[in-house]
């Protein structure tokens, strides 16, 4: 449009931005011996149990003998993900999003900020796909990763327990019939017995919170004022995309109940899903988790005349997040590539430590 006698206000460029939170792989834990540059991972795995010291008749008997060095070994593959994104020189003269439109572009400055623009679109789509593997854990101790026509590429099947993915008996869609408490008191009582540890978290999908919310029972022990037995409160921010609903006491267990908004995009469907499927509830007692990162190797490190001071591997524990990056010009100068790759494993290492209850049969 030429300029004629029309005056014109720039107003500050709306940037909508996917957010990528990552409530349930923040309960895998990513200390520094996770991150590695070699093929496949292992673990090796001593369990221990309750037995108890048998009395003996008398001195001469002879003690009893015991062994302490049995393990088992698991080995695993991680799955591969690396993403890559072009900025073509000829994109630059255009304007971006929010930029004065009679300013003169700067091609080397532009590049520069679409290329931290594009990187960190790669890093929050890797991060879906390690929360998605988180979900996936959770709820079936199992992996299954699709492309977009719905092919598996990889699946991992980590061999759990099946009473530690029950399904109820009454359905919680029916609150005169369901009876929440007791069922999930029975998968806390299978993650005592299997895991050794007492339940302490509960998360829950969006309509098995509703269900649970309007069912008979659970209303009635609520209502007994009495008893302080559940304190069910108006959701609560925790971070990451967790709402803290409140605490219940569950026969011999205390039970913190969250629910999780966090959505990712299928990429079969293109529909938008949550990470807990609606009517599952995750059940989780203190246990070891592990996400662990490879590296995607290269031969020479990022071209430092494509994006200064990118370092070749941006690692960071504490967030559970590590990318391989890269950048660099093609031949003829026209193009300015980036990648970000890694190959991250979520580990159910204390796989009877957790359990997923299906609410309605």
């Amino acid at each position: 449009m030429a300029s004629d006698d029309t005056t014109l206000r720039m107003l500050q460029a709306y940037i909508e931005d996917a957010t990528s939170p990552m409530f349930l792989s923040g309960y895998f834990q990513s200390p520094p011996e996770n991150f590695h540059t070699s093929e496949k991972v292992e673990i090796d795995i001593e369990r221990d149990d309750r037995e108890v010291a048998i009395v003996i008749q008398d001195m001469t008997v002879g003690r009893r003998q015991n062994e302490s060095s049995l393990y088992t070994n698991k080995e695993f593959i991680p799955p591969i993900y690396d993403e890559e994104g072009v900025i073509t020189a000829y994109d630059l003269i255009k304007r971006v999003a929010g930029e004065d439109p009679y300013m003169q572009p700067n091609f080397q400055s532009n590049a520069t900020v679409r290329a931290f623009k594009l990187m960190r679109k790669l890093e929050r789509k890797v991060r879906r796909a390690i929360e998605l593997q988180a979900s996936q854990v959770l709820q079936s101790a199992t992996l299954d990763l699709k492309d977009d026509a719905g092919t598996t590429l990889y699946a991992l099947d980590y061999k759990p327990k099946a009473t530690h993915f029950p399904t109820t008996g009454a359905t919680w869609a029916t609150p005169a019939t369901s009876v929440p408490f007791d069922d999930l008191e029975s998968l806390a009582d299978v993650i005592l017995t299997d895991g050794k540890a007492e339940a302490e978290n509960v998360i829950m999908g969006r309509t098995a919170l509703l269900n649970f919310q309007k069912s008979t029972q659970v209303q009635t022990i609520a209502d007994n004022r009495r008893f302080e037995l559940t304190n069910i409160q108006a959701p609560e921010s925790r971070g990451a995309g967790g709402k803290f609903h409140g605490i219940c006491s569950v026969g011999q267990y205390r039970l913190n109940v969250w629910s999780y908004t966090g959505r990712y995009k299928d990429p079969q469907t293109g529909n938008t899903l949550p990470y807990i499927e609606d009517d599952k509830v995750i059940m989780l007692a203190p246990g070891r988790l592990d996400l662990s990162f490879g590296a995607i190797p290269l031969l020479r490190g990022p071209e430092q005349r494509a994006l200064p001071f990118l370092p070749p591997r941006v690692s960071d524990g504490g967030v559970g997040v590590d990318l391989t990056t890269n950048a660099w010009f093609t031949p003829d100068g026209r193009h300015l590539m980036v990648s970000a790759g890694t190959r991250p494993l979520c580990i159910p290492t204390a796989i009877d430590t957790f359990g997923c209850l299906d609410t309605v049969p």
